[in-house]
């Protein structure tokens, strides 16, 4: 099942509204193509059964039908996301409503597991809006985002789904110009890759914290704060030190109460991300209330409510954060690395801040 984000423009979407300095300018993209873009939410195009549809619908991001995205004469990005939490509508919608927050058009295929049963979504969302790895592993896409999961505690060998997870960050390598790993599926990939390992965390590490730029040269990062805000919600953690020891890995933002938090490879074809930027505004209420209910050892959430007090309403302060980094990452790493060309995917030779 393809979801569609996109809006009016043609072919790979202008390059040249974010260098001519508007988005009312028609003009040449960098490919040669005329382009109009305009200065408007971007519209999302995707299936009426799709939950997620009436949620947007409500934020007023603009919702574009099939029947009207297919007369439109564009090449989409195409993007896969692996789905690999229990709440797949939730995540699904958040991270929809970040691709959708940019003058790109963006076709999203949503990937499940085939060797693991979800026991939280129901069945038939998944045969109507979801695909296996073994129907899309025969094409390429401009970019792959695989999500965290609630295995954090669980050696990585003995997931139930770790050979498949496997072969699917390899086949990112050679079938995908940019990956992007969000919280466990970032350990995991880290792992997988290079061997870099997890630790077991004393405390959970719940809340939203401060965090510093580590490479202000990178693309990825342009338009941060020098402090940002990002929540997390594990109970493991990489080192800092296991990074510094990879030469092709580099680390490009951390926390001192939340620890590493982005890290890239030199080229920018994998970016790995320790924390939940496209946690909405009530996910970690919903994981504290939860846990609470379930009588599970669990503290109030940091820095989240006002005055830490979980009966007042949380406030939201990284919606800006998170809105760049994806949208950094699908400019500078997706589209403007990719090719115009699928087959030639992925590019051989490529530095987004060259």
């Amino acid at each position: 099942m393809r979801i569609e984000t996109n809006n009016r423009q043609n072919n790979l979407v202008a390059k040249s509204a974010l260098f001519t300095g508007g988005l009312d300018t028609p003009c040449k993209n960098m490919r040669g193509y005329s382009t109009t873009a305009y200065g408007r939410k971007m519209p999302v195009k995707i299936p009426t059964t799709l939950p997620a549809r009436a949620t947007l619908e409500n934020e007023n991001v603009f919702v574009m039908d099939e029947d009207r995205a297919v007369h439109q004469d564009i090449r989409a990005l195409r993007v896969a996301i692996l789905n690999l939490m229990p709440t797949k509508i939730a995540t699904e919608t958040q991270l929809l409503r970040l691709l959708s927050n940019s003058a790109l058009q963006v076709e999203v295929t949503l990937v499940h597991t085939a060797t693991h049963e979800s026991k939280n979504t129901d069945a038939d969302h998944l045969l109507q809006h979801y695909v296996t790895f073994d129907e899309i592993k025969n094409e390429k896409f401009d970019g792959l985002i695989i999500t965290g999961a609630p295995v954090e505690q669980m050696p990585f060998e003995e997931v139930d789904y770790w050979d498949e997870l496997t072969d699917i960050i390899d086949w990112g390598n050679e079938n995908v110009e940019s990956n992007f790993y969000i919280c466990w599926g970032a350990q995991a990939a880290l792992y997988h890759k290079y061997g870099i390992p997890k630790y077991d965390l004393p405390r959970k590490m719940f809340g939203v914290f401060e965090h510093r730029i580590f490479s202000w040269t990178e693309n990825l990062l342009r338009g941060f704060d020098d402090i940002f805000l990002a929540p997390h919600s594990r109970h493991t953690e990489i080192r800092r030190e296991d990074i510094e020891k990879v030469d092709e890995m580099q680390l490009l933002a951390a926390s001192e109460e939340a620890g590493v938090y982005i890290v890239g490879s030199k080229d920018g074809r994998h970016i790995f991300v320790t924390g939940h930027s496209e946690y909405d505004p009530f996910t970690l209420k919903g994981e504290y209330d939860r846990d609470v209910s379930k009588g599970l050892p669990i503290h109030v959430p940091k820095n989240y409510y006002p005055n830490d007090d979980p009966t007042k309403t949380p406030n939201v302060r990284w919606r800006g954060h998170a809105n760049l980094l994806y949208s950094n990452w699908l400019n500078y790493y997706v589209y403007q690395a990719t090719a115009f060309d699928l087959n030639d995917i992925p590019q051989k030779i490529r530095r987004p801040n060259d």
